[in-house]
């Protein structure tokens, strides 16, 4: 059995492609569709009957327990069920750096569940592509290797394939970061700035991403895997991405969706935090544009004329 906390369209989905596995447990804090079994973050696709949708957080026991709850919101959902939680297998599926405390998922695990084997579940992929069965390969990173490979046997599924690594680091900093490259390359096509200048952002981007995964103990490797460029092409050139969408919006001039989840956002902040913290805020030239024009001190030409003249350097 398997059991996924947070039915929300990622959580659902990943519910929808393990239940070819065995027998899956879909907890939501709500569920006014569990009648129906059609999640309307997911149109057209069938929750399967393999999946046992509940209100009530179950006991996992032995099973492995994916975490498909928002960066910002782990948390405080690790600390209020830490008693059923901790000493399980926690495999995270959220992408992010939590603005309060500065940590990533794996190190909220370890403060609010710290007997818990945690694993990140991470890489290219929308829900709506995993729920309707299409070919998706993501990187599982767990410290404890031989806990990763068993996780990787378990999760493994004919349209799901697992890539294994012990750099969680850099899994997690991969996820995290390129969605703030990601709202970027969004103001990009939404000012109509065009492709060539997108190809340059998403390069550059990804530059970045490796300079500030590396001071924080990441491999540069990880970076070039799924988890990293494979994530940041994905999100960078589809319309699908809120963190793309919310750029798209903010480069057009019009309101970005209130309601939409844009993990990007926060990890902008986060991420400029640490920068300051190691005298680094130079090597993230790009999250220090995110930021200024997502909290409205710059508008998107301004920032583009600060990006094209920067002192000129060696690539």
């Amino acid at each position: 059995m398997t059991v996924v906390l947070g039915a929300g369209a990622f959580g659902s989905a990943l519910a929808v492609a393990l239940a070819a596995n065995g027998p899956v447990t879909l907890w939501g804090r709500q569920l006014p569709w569990a009648g129906s079994r059609e999640n309307p973050l997911l149109p057209g696709v069938t929750i399967p009957q393999a999946v046992t949708l509940t209100e009530t957080l179950p006991a996992p026991g032995t099973a492995p327990v994916l975490l498909a709850v928002p960066m910002q919101a782990l948390g405080r959902f690790l600390a209020d069920h830490a008693a059923p939680l901790d000493g399980s297998r926690l495999v995270l599926c959220c992408k992010g750096i939590d603005l309060a405390s500065l940590r990533g998922p794996s190190a909220q695990v370890a403060v609010h569940c710290p007997a818990a084997t945690a694993a990140v579940l991470t890489g290219p992929s929308f829900a709506a592509d995993i729920a309707r069965g299409l070919p998706t390969a993501l990187t599982l990173a767990c410290a404890d290797d031989a806990a990763g490979a068993a996780l990787q046997a378990g999760l493994s599924t004919p349209t799901l394939r697992l890539y294994r690594t012990t750099d969680v680091a850099g899994a997690e900093l991969g996820g995290a970061l390129k969605n703030v490259i990601a709202i970027a390359a969004g103001i990009v096509m939404g000012a109509g700035l065009g492709d060539s200048a997108r190809a340059a952002l998403m390069t550059r981007g990804y530059a970045e991403m490796v300079r500030f995964a590396a001071r924080m103990g990441a491999r540069a490797d990880t970076l070039a895997g799924l988890s990293g460029l494979g994530d940041l092409v994905l999100t960078c050139t589809s319309a699908q991405s809120r963190n793309f969408r919310h750029g798209f919006a903010l480069g057009q001039g019009t309101p970005p969706d209130p309601a939409a989840t844009v993990e990007g956002l926060a990890t902008a902040q986060a991420v400029l935090r640490q920068a300051l913290r190691f005298a680094m805020t130079t090597d993230v030239p790009v999250t220090q544009m995110v930021v200024a024009v997502t909290t409205g001190k710059i508008g998107v030409a301004e920032a583009v004329q600060t990006l094209m003249t920067r002192p000129l350097k060696e690539e």
